[in-house]
């Protein structure tokens, strides 16, 4: 029989990675599911809690199978799922939808660097169920009134093409700017809906945080969140367009930690990288150039942001290392 080709460097990468995202969200479902007080929505993440575990334990067969290092993750030490409730108003099943987002994203890059054909089906299988529950959150979060659709527009009746380079044009505050055009607008609209999320979650974050820095920290997010929200909007309302209101996910009044700082740091951390590529592919598809300066601006923001979450993991030890390959002269 034909041996398993070992993996090469980027299914390791990937793989480890994936560990770090998935532990991360079950600790976090474990938590949302013993405080759900709706049916559903529990039904919701004990199915996916019970499908993505068992792809959390083949990584560590894998990992063992090639005489690895098993990843540490997050473990129960990085939740306490006894403490009251943080978020209410389906936060539970709103968050869900974006971590099942971001993952839809992770698992289409990870099969492009996957080669084994074990790895190309772990990651073909895990997009199968990501789209599944992503589905499911939306649905259930549209039935009960807790997120919006984006916006409806009238367009044109017939098929235009571009005539003019002032298609293009935006900073020129003296002159008219051209209506937005859907793709813009599809993509200006999920960057609001996005950071609307993230703003309660690190609201409820800074909230509950232990350390005193990772506090600040955190407080700091909310405020660059609600910039990012309010400069998006902007450019909607610029065009006489209006923003639908998001109801659902409010913050308690808790103030009890149910994660820990090294697993909330590392959420937020996350969902900046999620921010900055969903950044880059709107800037890619505008074409009026003030949305791809704005963006830019909101991009490095952002990234200075997640740099300076980073140096707080590292300076308290919660950072763990991916795999690294061998010195030189070792």
């Amino acid at each position: 029989m034909p041996q398993t080709p070992g993996l090469v460097s980027s299914e390791i990468g990937t793989l480890w990675m994936t560990y770090q995202q998935k532990t991360m969200a079950l600790r976090m479902l474990e938590y949302f599911i013993k405080k759900a007080d709706d049916q559903e929505a529990k039904d919701i993440m004990v199915n996916i809690h019970e499908k993505i575990e068992p792809y959390a334990e083949k990584i560590v067969t894998i990992f063992q199978e090639e005489n690895l290092p098993i990843p540490t993750g997050f473990t129960g030490v990085d939740v306490n799922e006894d403490v009251p409730k943080l978020y209410d108003n389906g936060f539970d099943i709103m968050f869900l939808r974006l971590i099942k987002e971001i993952s839809t994203g992770m698992h289409t890059l990870n099969l492009s660097m996957s080669y084994r054909e074990d790895i190309t089906q772990f990651y073909r299988e895990l997009s199968v169920i990501t789209q599944q529950c992503y589905d499911d959150c939306t649905q259930y979060l549209l039935k009960k009134g807790l997120i919006a659709k984006s916006p409806y527009v009238a367009v044109e009746k017939t098929v235009e093409y571009v005539s003019n380079t002032n298609y293009l044009s935006g900073l020129n505050p003296f002159s008219d700017k051209r209506p937005l055009s859907t793709v813009e607008l599809a993509h200006l609209y999920h960057g609001i809906e996005s950071n609307k999320i993230g703003l309660q979650m690190i609201k409820g974050f800074a909230q509950c945080a232990e350390e005193q820095e990772v506090r600040k920290y955190f407080d700091k997010g909310v405020k660059l969140a609600k910039n990012i929200v309010d400069d998006l909007s902007k450019f909607l309302e610029d065009g006489y367009i209006q923003v639908p209101g998001t109801e659902g996910g409010n913050v308690t009044t808790s103030s009890v930690a149910p994660f820990s700082d090294k697993l909330m740091l590392y959420c937020v951390n996350l969902f900046c990288g999620f921010s900055i590529g969903g950044s880059s592919l709107g800037t890619s598809f505008s074409l009026r150039n003030d949305i791809p300066t704005r963006m830019s601006i909101l991009m490095k923001d952002i990234f200075s942001y997640a740099h300076e979450g980073a140096k707080i993991l590292i300076k308290y030890g919660w950072m763990e290392e991916s795999p690294q390959s061998f010195k030189k002269n070792q």
